[in-house]
């Protein structure tokens, strides 16, 4: 087992993303209200709480290049599994570790934690896995993306910076965010499959280029880019949301714009996905991504009203 071919199936771009969220949705929970306090005891809570999320998703990476060395075999025959860097043993190991040190450190982090990382850590698992496998259908999949990756991510991200916070007294503004970054993954989460239709057709997973075609696909996820922070902007015109309403509003325009971007870039060359090249449209969206993670931190470190 070389470390590098460990690093490869960990595939570490793709971590910082849940760290990061779990950083900024920490910071939000830890200014809402009005009244930012940050010390010693919850920076380290906060961190473990981003190791946790890194470390959870090395272990969906390495679950689902698992159960898909065959379809990898066909789209990406260059990771650790099919080109025999790696070992299914050795992979099972890390995997098993991994989810084992992420349920550990939710609950070093409290209930509620444990309450969020355990159904979170069963998606990343029926994602790929038997007798599941939920990827073999395209909303399935979607909604199984979403749900850990976007809906799920910033409640942990305040669970983790308010101890003894249960789930039921998450405040609004926390379900507001959860559901922006939920719906956004929901049709963003379909991207990945337009490079990958040759081996996942022939793996049995009929994903959405592969049910609707790839220009239908485009416009179907195009929407989802733009109306998740559309939303929010309006939310928080409407005082449905208490965190600072030019970081919000402002925020949320910001990341529409983005998303529009991405969404014309998709939609006006949808053949261009099916490359295996980098298509334009998933840099912006990851760059979206991160954006709307720090309009939640910013929405809430800097002055706001009170409220819950």
């Amino acid at each position: 087992m070389s470390v590098g071919a460990v690093v490869a199936l960990a595939r570490p771009f793709t971590l910082l993303a849940p760290a990061l969220g779990m950083v900024a949705f920490g910071l939000a929970a830890l200014g809402h209200g009005g009244a930012f306090r940050f010390d010693g005891a919850t920076a380290g809570r906060i961190a473990l709480g981003a190791a946790m999320a890194a470390v959870l998703n090395i272990a969906s990476n390495a679950v689902n290049q698992i159960y898909d060395i065959e379809v990898d075999r066909i789209n990406k025959p260059e990771r650790p599994l099919p080109s025999g860097a790696l070992s299914i043993r050795a992979a099972a190991w890390v995997t098993a570790i991994s989810y084992a040190a992420a349920l550990a450190m939710a609950a070093a982090l409290g209930p509620t934690m444990l309450a969020i990382v355990v159904p979170t850590a069963f998606l990343t698992y029926a994602y790929s896995g038997p007798p599941f496998r939920t990827k073999r259908h395209w909303f399935l999949a979607n909604a199984t993306i979403a749900a850990p990756r976007g809906f799920l991510l910033p409640l942990a991200g305040w669970a983790g910076a308010a101890p003894g916070l249960a789930l039921g007294d998450m405040p609004r503004d926390a379900w507001i965010l959860a559901a922006a970054s939920g719906l956004f993954i929901l049709g963003a989460a379909s991207t990945k499959d337009f490079a990958d239709m040759e081996g996942d057709r022939a793996g049995g997973c009929i994903t959405m280029p592969l049910r609707f075609g790839v220009p239908a696909a485009a416009r179907v996820v195009a929407p989802f880019l733009v109306f998740p922070w559309l939303a929010l902007a309006a939310l928080r015109a409407a005082d449905a949301m208490t965190g600072n309403a030019g970081a919000l509003v402002g925020g949320g325009l910001v990341c529409a714009a983005l998303g529009a971007r991405a969404a014309w870039l998709l939609v006006r060359d949808p053949a261009a996905l099916t490359s295996k090249s980098t298509h334009p449209a998933w840099k912006l969206m990851y760059l979206l991504m991160l954006a709307t993670q720090a309009v939640a931190a910013l929405a809430y470190v800097l002055p706001h009203g009170a409220g819950a």
